[in-house]
């Protein structure tokens, strides 16, 4: 942008507590001379990460450069990097020929969760009583729209602190507020207790039921302990890295959502790491997986929540697309996304619309249609953006 060639970093942020930093670098792209970095986690010597690793925003206009920055490592163990970790899981906005910092907003405090900053910061005109003010919105993993003034990082609707529960591992600290924005709502319900348990048949919902019953669930924020914890939205979002598509001036931010429930628990490290148990936190439907998190007494296993049938416990759709009004703070309409009828122990020769897990982003037109595919059924769709 503007001559200045600005790049963020892919680390793996959760096989050990030390990984390499997030450093954001910029160069002169005409002699490729540095220009400046940027060190998401200057200050906090064991940890590492914070890197960008999702798109990053530019507002030539303004010269202002836009950063999205990841969770600080390891992604579910704070107690060597203690306090907020200010600049990861956050906006960064700086100064695009300097570095120079101008503001940031942090949407998670002392991530425990996997909750980086999943998608670029989109920047649109706000409009309010007739004025136009140069905006941002971020969305973030557990389904929060944040508005903000783009040239100041001020919310433009509302932000409340929202009491979250305390971790019970010994040592940690966690966050006791998180943020929540008044507006728009939150594009998914994280809260699922026994009595929203869902089954095709009164067995498999019955099963749901015992399983929700018997976890760690005191709502969005609950740190995962060492007894079996609910996370929901989990690390896949809520949004993830496909963002949001703004159609035109309208306002209108249309998103594709997961909306799959998962369980994660703390295992106390076993006498050995097999480099076999290094794996992705992304399990595959019925499966278990096993985290590293070396330099720590834990590593961390995680599951899809689904019943003996192989069926999520959260009640469908389990992908979604919304309309999001950006100007007046709310939901213009959303859709299930995907079908499952490939999805069971036979191929049906109809589609089931109760939405699929999603990855990947979507274009709008101006033709009033918007295109996607990301969803696991390997089709490509297009839908009415009005309704």
């Amino acid at each position: 942008a503007d001559g200045v060639v600005v790049t963020g970093s892919t680390v793996i942020d959760f096989v050990r507590a030390t990984t390499p930093r997030g450093t954001v670098r910029a160069f002169d792209s005409f002699s490729g001379r540095p220009l400046w970095q940027f060190d998401p986690l200057l200050g906090h010597p064991d940890s590492g990460s914070a890197n960008v690793w999702a798109p990053i925003s530019v507002d030539e206009k303004h010269g202002l450069v836009f950063l999205p920055t990841s969770s600080a490592s390891p992604d579910y163990y704070g107690v060597g990097r203690p306090g907020d970790n200010p600049y990861a899981n956050s906006v960064v906005a700086l100064a695009l020929h300097s570095g120079e910092y101008r503001w940031h907003f942090q949407h998670v405090r002392h991530d425990l969760w996997d909750y980086d900053t999943p998608a670029q910061p989109i920047l649109f005109d706000w409009r309010k009583e007739g004025e136009n003010i140069p905006a941002l919105a971020q969305l973030t993993k557990q389904g929060f729209v944040f508005v903000l003034d783009r040239l100041t990082g001020e919310p433009l609707w509302e932000i409340t602190e929202q009491p979250v529960p305390p971790s019970s591992i010994a040592g940690e600290r966690a966050a006791p507020t998180q943020p929540k924005p008044i507006a728009p709502p939150q594009l998914l319900n994280p809260f699922l207790m026994p009595a929203d348990a869902w089954g095709l048949t009164p067995w498999d919902r019955a099963d749901c039921a015992e399983q929700l019953a018997a976890l760690e669930n005191l709502g969005l924020f609950t740190p995962n302990s060492e007894n079996l914890t609910l996370m929901f939205p989990g690390s896949l979002g809520g949004p993830n890295w496909g963002g949001g598509a703004l159609l035109g001036d309208t306002g209108i931010l249309l998103v594709n959502v997961n909306n799959v429930a998962f369980t994660g628990q703390l295992i106390p490290t076993p006498t050995a790491n097999a480099a076999a148990s290094r794996k992705h936190d992304h399990p595959a439907a019925g499966h278990r997986m096993q985290v590293t998190m070396e330099g720590t007494p834990y590593n961390i296993e995680i599951g899809s929540l689904q019943s003996f049938l192989g069926i999520p416990c959260n009640p469908p759709p389990w992908g979604k697309l919304v309309a999001v009004d950006l100007f007046k703070g709310s939901i213009a309409w959303e859709t299930a996304l995907g079908s499952v009828h490939e999805m069971g122990p036979i191929a049906a020769p109809f589609h089931i619309e109760w939405g699929t897990p999603n990855l990947g982003g979507g274009i709008a037109t101006a033709g009033g249609l918007f295109f996607i595919g990301a969803t696991m059924d390997r089709q490509f769709r297009a839908f009415d953006v009005s309704n």
